[in-house]
């Protein structure tokens, strides 16, 4: 190769090295803060009491299955519906929630659409 095209090739290799911003990444701490941040979200929006189905997974792999008791600002409390027995998780020990908590507008709309589809078919198999 020439002089010339060696020259270019570093040159703009130099060029492009001194464009690229270093990726600020977030350290560990960070992501599970917000991750907590989320979790806590979603257990508010789920609320409380015996209706508020939930699975919890934990990041030391166990998972709690019941209803949630109480939640407060740094923790809430899953009881198993089976046993009564209580746990106390932190937002920060949670990797997953999954939760069942209709409210009443929605169920409201699920009836009306079931009762719409009933009339809708009986009214379809009556012939005239």
């Amino acid at each position: 190769m020439s002089r010339k095209v060696i020259f270019m090739l570093l040159f703009t290799l130099l060029t492009q090295a001194s464009l690229v911003t270093p990726a600020m990444t977030k350290s560990n701490e960070e992501k599970i803060r917000e991750h907590a941040a989320k979790v806590k979200l979603a257990i508010a929006k789920l609320g409380v009491g015996e209706s508020v189905r939930v699975e919890v997974k934990l990041r030391d792999k166990n998972k709690l299955k019941g209803y949630i008791r109480d939640a407060a600002e740094d923790r809430f409390v899953v009881v198993d519906a089976k046993t009564g027995e209580a746990a106390t998780v932190t937002y920060q020990q949670v990797k997953q929630v999954k939760g069942n908590n209709l409210s009443t507008g929605t169920k409201i709309v699920i009836w009306l659409a079931i009762a719409a589809g009933v009339l809708l078919f009986l009214s379809l198999g009556v012939d005239d």
